[in-house]
């Protein structure tokens, strides 16, 4: 008889699993550095949402609607969806938790792509599921791939288009030809979280692929295009049965009402959703044009960053890079972590900030390799 262990034992995997580390937001010695590290809006968020934010301080003795019914209304007016087909989250990352803990049993996979955003894996892991990796095509999922992995145990596949940290994307054909060669018991799990910000006439974030079908779930987060990032607000467009098994799990106040009304506010500000639109519209192929010209690779963006590629020696790597710029003030995100060793991702900033990253990289650049410390 094997006897009791002695002291509380997590469950199988749970010890392994790497924790997620978000981007950094200080640099030693610097006062108020410039964080370009998280992909937050720029700009900010809507003056309304503020506004509705603000307002909500009288309620902070009362639970939320644990059904969000006026954010679910808001959401399906907007985009002409079924209010009891949303799903609710602090954020997407619980609904990607939600969905691996509603669907995985020990020894089921989930397949990702290569680079694949870290919420995922440690959801899966978290529920004694396998995490396969499908090999990308130059920083893109590669639809063939990721079919390549899915056997019968497989039941999430995950993409986030635009990816992060790689920024790329496919066309909706390409999601269209991905789900259809999925078996019917596997769930496509489209992470949206960029997908305002790509104006690609062949892009698509699969709401209306999903109208229709019993596999796809389609996220959508309020923390990049509305500014909202921290009062973690996301929803989910899933099939009606999916959206109730998640529901059972659910905690029942996950969001607040101070998230809800900033996030219905915010959804109505056109306005501020034109402005952040148009900003990074602007700075984004500015900023990769000036990235190339100083000899880096970029790898071509349709999110609010950019991927960038630095030599692999030669005193000019990018965790030299990294740490070169947060002497200037300068905070963006290493991403070997990612699997990217040579590579920093960049929120687009302000004119300021992007003209100051320019130069300091033209610096750091420039100088010889025994000095790139200095």
């Amino acid at each position: 008889m094997t006897p009791a262990p002695s002291l509380p034992t997590p469950r199988p995997g749970i010890v392994d699993i790497t924790p997620y580390r978000p981007g950094k937001a200080t640099a030693e010695g610097v006062d108020n550095p410039v964080k370009l590290s998280a992909n937050e809006n720029i700009l900010g968020c809507s003056p309304l949402a503020r506004e509705a934010f603000a307002g909500a301080a009288d309620a902070l003795g009362v639970y939320p609607d644990g059904r969000g019914a006026r954010l679910r209304a808001a959401v399906a007016e907007r985009y002409r969806l079924e209010p009891d087909r949303l799903i609710l989250g602090c954020g997407t990352d619980e609904i990607f938790a939600l969905l691996n803990q509603t669907y995985l049993r020990a020894g089921d996979n989930i397949v990702q792509g290569e680079f694949g955003f870290g919420a995922y894996a440690i959801g899966a892991r978290a529920n004694e599921g396998e995490v396969r990796v499908a090999a990308e095509t130059n920083y893109r999922i590669d639809v063939d791939a990721m079919l390549a992995s899915v056997d019968e145990r497989t039941r999430l596949v995950f993409i986030a288009n635009p990816a992060n940290p790689t920024g790329t994307f496919i066309p909706l054909s390409e999601v269209a030809r991905l789900h259809a060669g999925l078996p019917g018991h596997v769930l496509l799990v489209l992470d949206g979280a960029y997908a305002e910000f790509n104006s690609d006439p062949t892009f698509g974030d699969g709401v209306d692929l999903a109208r229709t079908a019993d596999n796809i779930v389609v996220t959508h987060t309020f923390s990049k295009l509305h500014g909202l990032a921290a009062l973690r607000v996301g929803w989910a467009y899933a099939p009606a049965a999916v959206a109730d098994a998640v529901d059972r799990i659910r905690l029942p106040f996950n969001t607040s009402i101070a998230g809800q009304a900033a996030a219905i506010a915010a959804l109505a500000d056109d306005e501020f959703q034109a402005r952040s639109l148009a900003h990074v519209e602007q700075w984004r192929p500015w900023l990769t044009q000036q990235l190339g010209g100083l000899g880096l690779e970029v790898v071509p963006s349709a999110a609010n960053f950019l991927l960038i590629g630095f030599p692999r020696s030669g005193g000019r790597v990018a965790a030299e890079a990294e740490a070169f710029l947060a002497r200037r003030g300068l905070i963006v995100r290493g991403v070997a972590g990612y699997g990217l060793p040579d590579h920093l991702r960049l929120t687009i900033g302000l004119e300021t900030h992007n003209r100051a990253v320019i130069e300091a990289l033209a610096d750091f650049m420039a100088r010889a390799p025994a000095s790139a410390e200095a």
